[in-house]
């Protein structure tokens, strides 16, 4: 008899992860690594540093809608042929960026490689399913999950460095071609490593869009849209967009009920409260996290005077340990224990961020991004875990995409924040306002964990 071990080896090869890893990574990286090229860029195109802001929105904008469309579009197409398609999208963002002599070329770029690089997480979700399922696993092995969490979240950091670095050596450019020979190795790895799908049988426009729920993910898209523009045009508050994105979720929750093969299933949503609560809770710890990593560079720039690449540096930190918590917790597949140390741990950092003034130590801001990091991989590794736990096999896709959403509706609320704060100027007085309003979601957050009873690994 083959020993379990060797099964699960076999079934989960380097080859067959390489290519899932690497896409995955793609999305959290790039939507950090232009950062560092805005000012360069608002040079190159000729236009007001202002309006470059626009090309951070529009990854933000694209991904939050793509994410859960495709993980469906996987469940119904197959996640291979999703996957394939969003790495050639990939590619061509990336090379219509590096042409681009104008803000409206970059900002189609910055859409085509929000959508392309949302195609790899819930997709290959749905290949490590399939995968254990083929090879009699109820569950895939802890490290193959943790791996994909350290190359789907704890990545994020990472673009600051590494924009800093193309943008010295090469050029404002770079950010985006270096998305081209990413896209060429995945692609080869995908197709070469990664089983084909099963045929579609022919599949009728009518019956694509009914399992598709077409109506459904438009509705979903243009309610998601209209609440983050509200969030994006924080401090100026436009109560009408807000309005307008209540009746769109209104209207979409209704169709949502009324058809057979939802995009969104709120019933199940409404059944599966461990999975509701997941999502929220995600999207708290999410909040917290990106307001360090926006914020408080922004502060140690501002206030300490320390240039980008340093800044960037400075957050280092908090990718390795990410990944390293990651890495350990991911491989007992637990929930609730993994979950509540997050919201410890984000409540701990807040209070730390109190510290913060011009004359501290900054290794002050290095211990903070630590444990930052830490708290970034006990939720990422809890919330994963039940995810795959609590989600119908059958909608793992789109339950996959909704957990990213959740995390970049955390993510754009922590950009309102610091927005709000730091409107006229980033001072010590805002950094620490800043350190309340994450103290408040962090009590929230641990609150509402400790309470639950119903996150929990079967």
């Amino acid at each position: 008899m083959v020993p379990s071990s060797t099964v699960q080896g076999r079934a989960f090869s380097w080859r067959f992860l390489a290519p899932l890893y690497v896409g995955s990574a793609l999305n959290p990286v790039n939507s950090s690594l232009i950062a560092t090229a805005l000012v360069p860029i608002a040079r190159g195109v000729g236009v007001p540093i202002g309006r470059t802001a626009t090309l951070v929105t529009a990854l933000y904008l694209a991904s939050a809608v793509a994410q859960p469309t495709a993980g469906k579009a996987g469940e119904v197409f197959g996640p291979r042929r999703v996957l394939l398609a969003g790495i050639a999208a990939v590619g061509a963002g990336g090379l219509l960026g590096g042409i681009a002599q104008n803000l409206l070329t970059l900002l189609v770029s910055r859409v085509l490689i929000g959508i392309g690089t949302s195609c790899a997480y819930p997709t290959a979700m749905l290949l490590i399913r399939r995968r254990a399922r083929a090879a009699g696993m109820e569950q895939p092995p802890g490290g193959v999950l943790g791996g994909l969490q350290i190359a789907g979240v704890a990545t994020a950091s990472l673009g600051l460095p590494v924009g800093g670095l193309l943008v010295g050596v090469l050029g404002w450019r770079a950010v985006f071609l270096v998305n081209i020979p990413i896209a060429l190795v995945a692609l080869a790895t995908t197709l070469a490593w990664v089983e084909a799908d099963g045929p579609l049988d022919g599949l009728r426009r009518s019956e694509v869009v009914a399992r598709l729920d077409v109506p459904g993910i438009a509705g979903f898209a243009a309610a998601m849209l209209a609440l983050l523009v509200f969030l994006f045009e924080l401090p100026t508050v436009h109560w009408w967009i807000l309005a307008v994105s209540i009746a769109l979720w209104i209207a979409d929750i209704a169709w949502e009920l009324r058809v057979d093969s939802p995009f969104i299933d709120v019933r199940l949503l409404a059944a599966r409260p461990a999975l509701t609560n997941a999502y929220v809770l995600f999207g708290l710890v999410m909040l917290c996290q990106y307001v360090v990593l926006y914020g408080v560079t922004q502060w140690v720039e501002a206030v300490r005077g320390y240039g980008e690449s340093a800044a960037g540096l400075l957050l280092l930190p908090m990718t390795l340990v990410s990944g390293i918590v990651i890495a350990l917790i991911s491989r007992k597949n637990r929930v609730r224990g993994p979950v509540i140390a997050a919201a410890l741990t984000t409540l701990a950092g807040s209070v730390g961020v109190l510290l913060l003034d011009a004359d501290v130590w900054i290794g002050v801001v290095a211990v903070l991004t630590v444990v930052f990091g830490a708290a970034t991989g006990f939720a990422v590794a809890g919330y994963q875990t039940a995810l795959y736990t609590h989600a119908p096999p059958e909608h793992l896709g789109t339950a996959a995409g909704l957990l990213r959403t959740f995390g970049y509706v955390g993510s754009i609320a922590s950009s309102a924040i610091t927005g709000l704060v730091f409107r006229h100027e980033v001072t010590d007085h805002g950094v620490r306002l800043i350190a309340w309003i994450m103290i408040g979601v962090s009590l929230g957050l641990t609150v509402l964990t400790l309470a639950d009873r119903t996150l929990r690994s079967r």
